[in-house]
């Protein structure tokens, strides 16, 4: 926790998920049981997704849907395939990729919505694409009809991360859902919190059979009969038990997790709500602030946090501008990762391009940042930021 009045994150919890812990531990039964399987159910239908797996952290959730690819009986993703992905964005967006043999291809973001630039998306497909990685950043969701129109009819597949983007909506459908796969996460400053904890949803059966084999060893154990990975499974339990078919990991979640998932799961309408109620105000509060670029809203953006990025040209450095925030009792912190792309670890051990330029991710990168957002009402909070900033520019 922190002692600042306006903090990048703070807990949603209340006696009922500390209900779910004692409940768990009177039962005695910790590692991933009917707790998870109750909240993947419960996530799936609250999604709009048919299948939903929880791990134990939005990183596996990534880690889950590539590794599944390499398996796929139709959707495969070999070493050396071309994968699209944003230049800004979290570690774990790339990491899979690099791990399983693919080569990134870094596009630049779209200043105004943070997510891809749609323009220069379209201009980096080529015949050797065989995937995009959408990333909906700061709770905003990508233009998923206009990337659907640019795949066309292209043997590219779709994914999405989505971990900072739980409730968002676009066209009335739940960011997440747009692609073959889509993560979230449940870490403490995501929407909701399990603790640690990750869910991935699919429409496709055999993805997710995949995944559940991948998620636990690559073992049957876990695996519906019959299923799309080993066709039907053998009659003998003691032997079935401890039969390996995939190399896979042990990203299961606690049965704490899935029990507090449940209830989080039941406050994230109001969660989403005052999240939106409080961007309302903060948009308010920078309109009297050109000389800052805030997020434009694709969609119904579920508001992660708020995003901006100083004009270069205004006479106030970034470092200025946070030692004012920090003055005022607002945290702040960088937009996600900055330019990725410019990361010791990118130009040192994966095999990656950059296409065209990556200006504005490098804008964002050295001039911006963002706040907090939060499941309760924001007005005292948003004076202090209007304070701050008025400060600042002075």
């Amino acid at each position: 926790m922190t002692d600042k009045a306006f903090p990048l994150a703070t807990s949603s919890w209340d006696e009922k998920e500390y209900a779910a812990i004692d409940r768990v531990v009177k039962s005695g039964f910790f590692s991933m049981g009917k707790e998870v399987a109750a909240f993947e159910k419960l996530f799936a239908d609250q999604i709009g997704a048919p299948y939903a797996v929880m791990s134990n952290s939005g990183s596996s959730a990534n880690l889950l849907f590539v590794a599944a690819l390499r398996y796929h009986s139709r959707h495969t993703l070999a070493p050396g395939d071309e994968v699209i992905v944003p230049a800004v964005s979290w570690s774990t967006t790339y990491y899979p990729l690099y791990q399983y043999g693919l080569r990134l291809k870094f596009v630049d973001i779209d200043l105004d919505t943070l997510n891809f630039d749609l323009g220069q998306l379209e201009a980096a497909i080529t015949d050797k694409t065989k995937a995009i990685l959408a990333v909906n950043l700061l709770g905003n969701p990508n233009a998923f009809d206009r990337i659907k129109a640019i795949i066309g009819g292209r043997d590219i597949v779709l994914l999405e991360d989505n971990c900072e983007s739980l409730g968002a909506t676009y066209n009335g459908q739940q960011a997440g859902t747009f692609g073959l796969a889509g993560s979230y996460s449940a870490f403490f400053s995501h929407h909701i919190s399990t603790m640690e904890g990750g869910v991935t949803v699919t429409h496709d059966e055999e993805l997710y059979h995949i995944m559940l084999s991948l998620r636990a060893h690559g073992w049957t154990r876990n695996l519906p009969n019959p299923n799309h990975v080993t066709g039907a499974k053998g009659d003998d339990p003691f032997e079935e038990a401890f039969r390996f078919v995939l190399p896979g990991y042990n990203l299961r979640p606690l049965e704490m997790s899935g029990a507090i998932g449940i209830e989080q799961m039941a406050k994230l309408p109001m969660i989403v709500e005052n999240r939106r109620t409080n961007a309302v105000l903060f948009k308010q509060v920078m309109a009297d602030f050109p000389q800052i670029r805030t997020q434009r809203e694709t969609g119904e953006s579920s508001w992660f946090g708020f995003s901006m990025i100083i004009d270069p040209e205004c006479g106030v450095a970034r470092k200025e501008l946070v030692a004012c925030l920090f003055s005022h009792g607002i945290e702040a912190r960088p937009i996600v990762a900055g330019n990725f792309a410019k990361n010791e670890v990118v130009t040192r051990y994966m095999d990656h391009e950059i296409h065209g330029g990556l200006k504005n991710a490098e804008l964002a990168d050295t001039h911006g940042l963002f706040i907090g957002n939060h499941h309760y009402p924001l007005d005292a909070p948003m004076q202090q930021l209007a304070a701050a900033l008025k400060a600042a520019f002075a």
